[in-house]
């Protein structure tokens, strides 16, 4: 805990600009007799103040001996936990920085992963090696990773990983569009280490050569393309591959938008993402076979386990070496030692170890979904499951084994209640009718799919049986599809803020240790807790109460102005006359369930409508005092009138292409509004125009959102 502590402190300061320490570590470096290379100051700082902590560590033992000092030392060593967190989470985020230019450069770049294939364009993550001035190259010890994006054409089609590339572009540091309650990509990329993102344009860019890279991860990459390569020569595809490839490596690019929308509402997410299930199979189908050895013979144990530890790393390594199957891995490793001493192997301690190893191997693991996810579900079924599974004396073997899947799936869910209501808004209702025949079925696949493989020497054999598993994975697709089709399968549009989601795991944890102590203490602190959260909880609805007002958002493919009221109806007056509003619901979809909106009615703003409150006529809003004119083409320029008409918003998006001057006969402008869907280009002329004419503008780009009551 204070290791985590020291991470969450660490990333909160450096998000919040508040800190950069290196300059201050530099001054004091560079006064000593010897000179330090810029990469070894968070290390040699580290090590310092380790030795440091340690020394009184050590001083204090050697001087009180006593147990009331006992206290002292768990402080002690919780500071050096929470400065070795604080550290390596700053070492780690600076490792991001990159020195911008702000203009088009020419640069060396490796591709590391393989292409992703994205709407419009196709996405390399490479790694910026050098810079190329003078026709000379100035190569880099630090590598930046970087997410370049090509044109969508034959050429760029042919990228792979391990293509060198010279690229003539911008780089540019990630940036949000600034609208209320959205994906912080920003955090997103810098946590994976990523520097920045460019566009490169067509014919700016060129292929040196190719060369095989030989990281460890790499390798990891390259032997799941050939699992997968496999996987289509014996006949799967569509959703088959792609449900086989997540269930066994881990991919889950080629799902579809309609799989991931069934597994989600029928509660069955988890089973996509390879982590501690599929793991815990493995290692339960591993130890079936190596048991026997040591159990005839006991000095075969430790060589047993150490095979066993041998098969589940080179799964890993199968596996493209993902974030879940190492965390999984480290934990079965672990499991697998303790089976060296008698009593109960699997424990919180277990769980501990393996989050404190990875960690500090990469403390920014931390922030992924999916190790939060793990982590708290097997947290959670450690302590609840084995109490409700004594609740109730089954004697019946079968219907025992089914109330311990009851159990299990009960525990595991109240686990990861809050972060799933948090990360997806959604809250699966039938997850234990799915939990009850998902786990057998995931095995039985899992385990056929490792017996297909075993045939891959007899093809006679091995492809009779890959029908097995498509019919196999096709019953898993069509009960799912039936789960999720029930009435009442999800219930959607929740909430939660991270401070709540802080104090849920609190009161869970209070309920849990007041059930278990039943003393005063522990019912006054559970108490506590649950006035604290309905409290927070009433507060925050108050906040974030919607009230009458228009907001402009900052969604490029979606030019609208949507209008609420201080219930929760609202409309969005589209611009467009194809708007992608659905892509404009994924982005703001957190913010209208925070604020309990309904679906908003969406009006073409070409056309004419009335309300009580609102009417738009010849692509002008009126709503409540003000009046906002949705510039969007030219129908405005050869108009004239002797009398301009006063509006408080001129909102220019894409299709105008005019000059605000051709509108001063018509238009009696207050304020401009610049949307997003206009180009850089055009953006720049009408805002010098503003400047010009000295009216107030707003750039959506630069400034997000912007909100106006009403």
């Amino acid at each position: 805990m204070p290791l985590a502590g020291g991470i969450v402190c660490a990333d909160w300061l450096f998000f919040s600009h508040y800190t950069d320490f290196l300059p201050f570590f530099a001054s004091v470096f560079h006064h000593l007799p010897f000179e330090v290379s810029t990469d070894w100051y968070y290390p040699a700082l580290l090590l310092f103040l380790c030795l440091l902590f340690f020394s009184g560590l050590l001083i204090v033992s050697l001087l009180f001996r006593y147990s009331r000092f006992h206290e002292l030392q768990g402080i002690l060593i919780s500071l050096i936990f929470f400065g070795l967190g604080f550290l390596v989470t700053n070492h780690s985020l600076h490792c991001t920085d990159f020195p911008f230019s702000g203009v088009e450069q020419t640069y060396k770049a490796v591709i590391v992963r393989n292409p992703e294939l994205k709407e419009r364009s196709i996405m390399c993550r490479s790694v910026v090696t050098g810079e190329f001035k003078a026709n000379s190259l100035n190569g880099s010890s630090r590598k930046s990773v970087f997410l370049l994006y090509f044109p969508k054409d034959s050429v760029s089609l042919g990228l792979r990983r391990g293509d060198q590339l010279l690229v003539h572009t911008r780089l540019v540091p990630p940036t949000n569009n600034g609208n209320p309650d959205e994906f912080d990509y920003v955090r997103y990329l810098i946590r994976r280490g990523g520097s920045g993102t460019a566009y490169v344009a067509a014919g700016h860019w060129s292929v040196l050569r190719h060369e095989p890279l030989h990281t460890m991860q790499q390798r990891a990459l390259g032997c799941r393309e050939s699992m997968e390569r496999l996987y289509r020569d014996l006949g799967f595809s569509g959703n088959r591959l792609a449900v086989l490839s997540a269930l066994t490596v881990g991919d889950k690019d080629e799902l579809s938008d309609e799989i991931r929308e069934t597994y989600s509402i029928s509660g069955a997410s988890h089973v996509l993402a390879l982590s501690g299930l599929h793991v815990g199979l493995l290692y339960a189908l591993f130890l079936f076979f190596v048991r026997p050895l040591w159990k005839r013979h006991s000095f075969f144990k430790p060589l047993s386990l150490l095979l066993l530890i041998v098969a589940l790393w080179a799964f890993a390594l199968f596996t493209g070496l993902s974030p879940s199957v190492v965390r999984s891995v480290i934990m079965f490793s672990l499991l697998a030692v303790s089976c060296l001493q008698s009593g109960r192997q699997l424990s919180l301690n277990t769980l501990a170890l393996t989050a404190l190893l990875m960690l500090i191997y990469n403390p920014l693991w931390l922030f992924d979904v999916g190790f939060q996810l793990s982590f708290s579900a097997v947290a959670s079924i450690l302590l609840i499951q084995p109490k409700l599974y004594h609740l109730v004396a089954v004697k019946q073997r079968f219907l025992r084994y089914i109330w311990g899947l009851a159990t299990l799936s009960v525990a595991a869910q109240v686990g990861t209640a809050p972060l799933t209501i948090f990360y997806f808004s959604r809250f699966p209702v039938h997850f234990l009718l799915t939990g009850l025949w998902l786990i057998p079925l995931v095995t039985l696949i899992l385990y056929s799919a490792v017996l297909m493989l075993l045939l891959t020497p007899f093809p006679l054999l091995q492809h009779p049986f890959a029908q097995v598993v498509n019919l196999l994975i096709d019953s898993q697709n069509h009960l799912l599809y039936g789960v999720s089709r029930l009435p009442f399968a999800s219930i959607n549009a929740l909430s939660l803020d991270a401070f709540e989601v802080f104090l849920l795991y609190l009161f869970l944890l209070l309920l849990f240790r007041g059930f278990a102590k039943r003393t005063f203490r522990s019912v006054c602190c559970f108490l506590l807790c649950l006035l604290i959260l309905v409290s927070y909880d009433v507060a925050l609805d108050f906040k974030t109460a919607p009230r009458r007002s228009i907001v402009f958002y900052n969604c490029r493919n979606c030019p609208a102005i949507h209008c609420l009221t201080g219930a929760n109806r609202s409309w969005l007056v589209c611009a467009d006359t194809v708007p992608d509003v659905s892509r404009m619901s994924r982005m703001l979809s957190r913010h209208w369930n925070r604020m309990q909106l309904s679906k908003p009615e969406v009006i073409a703003g070409v056309g004419d409508y009335s309300a009580s409150m609102l009417s738009v006529h010849h692509q002008l809003l009126t709503y409540g005092n003000k009046t906002i004119c949705l510039l969007n083409s030219n129908c405005w320029r050869t108009s004239a009138s002797s009398r301009p008409l006063s509006i408080d918003y001129l909102y220019v998006s894409k299709g105008y292409t005019g000059r605000l001057t051709d509108l001063k006969s018509v238009f009696l402008i207050h304020a401009v509004v610049l949307d997003s869907s206009l180009s850089a280009y055009r953006t720049r002329k009408l805002e010098a125009e503003c400047l010009r004419l000295d009216i107030p503008y707003t750039v959506l780009t630069e400034s997000g959102a912007l909100s106006i009551d009403v």
